[in-house]
């Protein structure tokens, strides 16, 4: 036995999305991959390691979820080539775990038939038996062990208990693989339809259903995809998420900012009026301050978001907005994706791996950007703040009004722009949706918390990894030469000099041109620039939003929130759509479509309110 522990057996997590393969492995390993209850969730595969009671190390693979063995996404190829031993630089697994939703046996027993033909040692998981318990559904383990031909474990992955009895089998299990004494099961064949055949005996002999009048799931089902209350249902609850993000985070954002303020006081009353002082108090922290003060306002986004796609509501969304998306040539899979770029447009892009037609995918990469990232947040959360009256409109926040009508407007224009990619540059055959509807279940706690920190360190993160270097160089390019008499005879001056005669006729100012340069690389740096800009120039109001308040006009303003809806920032998303199209041509394209609409809408919208007055 010492020979085996001091090898690390190597397994591979797959099955069909949904079946709790990512909870499994972040229970085992302690990994941070994301837990969701939709498909497309684990777009790329992840590793991590943990130890069995005996003490035997284990390398875990967390594979996309795959519908069977074709391989007809980008992240179903994935997960069989990582099988297979096609993935370069990694090498083939010792054995597969091939994870299975108990409710849904019936469905997808034949993917396990056809796994079966990778020549590698198996074991079947059942998970979520509890779940299977509760809609009726009953198994006879030992009678599907025997008919299947391999190893069957049933487990509820999200429980220490549940999972107790997959952790037995496998410490037995790990040193027959790496002695090579794992039996490896015979091939099944690869005709479709024998195996779906055959798959049908075999639940018939092993599974049985109690008759129920109607299950948990179909009593919720019959109302949330009703073809009118499911939407409104949805639209109420997109509408109440924004509406908390405004009303909750008062008090904790006033925190915040007073804690930022005294940090100012602190550094002013320690060090002597100077380069360093300065460049402490007006580049790092209220560069740095003026965006952190708006993570109390993503928490809650998030708190939303990660409910909905825990409790499995999340693909019943996508399935009513098929009919939408079927109007601009989409189905309701783009829906994932462009849900996912709400947090950023990086993994809504990578997301689209899931949808099989390249048309459809390129078109829901194209469009990703103009949903309402978590980076043109702290702009909105500025600009409402600092012009829009926080006052109530019947029971809600006029503020949050606000806030809900930007996220639909950047949702109309990319139906808009996806229904002209579609009757132009993609044009094809309508695709369908097949999306397979998870169990209504409550969230995991813990994993519900880690997924809320995770979103908030990366905010926080973001702060200290873009922001800072960001605000000391708006600082120094701001604060130098020193003999300059104001912002326009600076270095960040001359730079934004050059710029803005193209942004004057849609109202920017000298500070906002100079701002968009380094919001280039993460567009809530335009927060912090314009902080540090506004800090050098002693101001007497300590808060940004009452600086611009004070020195933008309306329509200005207006014009800044149009601009941002659209705003082609950010080089990072343009580099991830090179890489997921293999070349230039669809970035250059998404940036020039982009600042076309961004600076068209600016200026309609800064020439309307001055038209009315505003």
């Amino acid at each position: 036995m010492v020979e085996v522990l001091e090898k690390t057996a190597r397994l591979a997590l797959l099955g069909a999305p949904n079946c709790g393969k990512t909870s499994l492995f972040n229970a085992l390993t302690g990994g941070r991959a994301k837990v969701a209850n939709y498909p497309g969730v684990t777009v790329e595969y992840r590793k991590g390691e943990f130890e069995l009671p005996h003490g035997q190390g284990v390398e875990l693979l967390d594979l996309p979820g795959v519908y069977g063995d074709c391989g007809h996404s980008m992240d179903e190829r994935v997960a069989i080539d990582a099988v297979r031993g096609n993935l370069e630089g990694e090498r083939r697994p010792d054995g597969l775990i091939f994870m299975m939703d108990a409710s849904h046996i019936t469905t997808h027993l034949h993917n396990v038939l056809q796994a079966k033909n990778y020549g590698l040692p198996i074991v079947l998981v059942l998970n979520m038996m509890d779940m299977a318990a509760r809609d009726g559904i009953d198994i006879d383990i030992s009678q599907l062990e025997a008919l299947l031909g391999i190893p069957v474990i049933s487990c509820v992955a999200v429980r220490a208990t549940g999972r107790a009895h997959l952790l037995d089998f496998l410490n037995e299990w790990s040193g027959d693989l790496l002695h090579g004494s794992a039996s490896v099961p015979e091939p099944e064949g690869d005709v479709l339809k024998e195996l779906q055949a055959k798959a049908r005996t075999i639940t018939g002999g092993a599974v049985s259903r109690i008759e129920q009048a109607e299950t948990f799931t179909q009593r919720i089902d019959k109302i949330v995809l009703h073809p009118v209350i499911g939407l409104v249902i949805l639209l109420t609850i997109l509408f109440v998420m924004f509406q908390a993000v405004y009303t909750w985070s008062g008090p904790a954002m006033d925190m915040i900012e007073g804690g930022i303020g005294l940090l100012q006081m602190g550094v002013s009353s320690v060090l002597t009026d100077g380069w360093l002082k300065s460049m402490i108090s007006d580049g790092i922290i209220a560069g740095v301050g003026s965006v952190l003060v708006f993570l109390p306002q993503i928490i809650i986004l998030f708190a939303f978001i990660l409910l909905l796609e825990a409790s499995g509501y999340m693909a019943r969304a996508a399935f009513l907005v098929d009919t939408l998306m079927a109007k601009v040539g989409l189905n309701g899979r783009a829906f994932i994706p462009l849900l996912s770029s709400f947090a950023c447009a990086i993994p809504g892009i990578m997301a689209a791996r899931t949808i099989e037609q390249e048309r459809d995918r390129i078109t829901t990469i194209l469009i990703a950007p103009l949903m309402t990232c978590a980076a043109r947040w702290p702009v909105y959360f500025l600009i409402i703040g600092a012009f829009i009256p926080a006052k109530k409109v019947g029971v809600f926040s006029q503020q949050g009004l606000v806030a809900f009508g930007l996220v639909i407007v950047g949702i109309v224009f990319a139906m808009i722009m996806a229904f002209i990619f579609k009757k132009t540059l993609m044009q094809g055959a309508k695709s369908t949706l097949l999306i397979e509807l998870p169990s209504y279940k409550m969230p995991v706690f813990k994993d519900y918390l880690r997924g809320l920190w995770d979103r908030g360190m990366i905010f926080i993160n973001r702060a200290g990894r873009i922001i800072m270097p960001a605000s000391i160089a708006i600082w120094f390019l701001a604060s130098y030469p020193t003999k300059a008499s104001g912002i326009a005879e600076t270095f960040a001056g001359k730079i934004g000099g050059v710029i803005e005669p193209l942004l004057k006729p849609i109202g920017f100012n000298l500070e906002i041109a100079i701002s968009l340069i380094p919001a280039m690389a993460a567009r809530e740096v335009a927060v912090s620039s314009l902080a540090t800009i506004y800090a050098l120039q002693d101001t007497q109001t300590d808060a940004l939003s009452g600086i611009i308040s004070a020195s933008w006009t309306l329509p200005t303003a207006l014009a800044f929130l149009a601009w941002f809806v659209f705003a082609p920032q950010c080089l990072s998303t343009f580099a991830i759509i090179k890489k997921e199209t293999n070349g230039w041509k669809w970035p250059l394209f998404a940036f020039g479509y982009l600042f076309v609409l961004a600076y068209a809408a600016a200026g309609i919208t800064y020439h309307t309110a001055r038209a009315f007055g505003l």
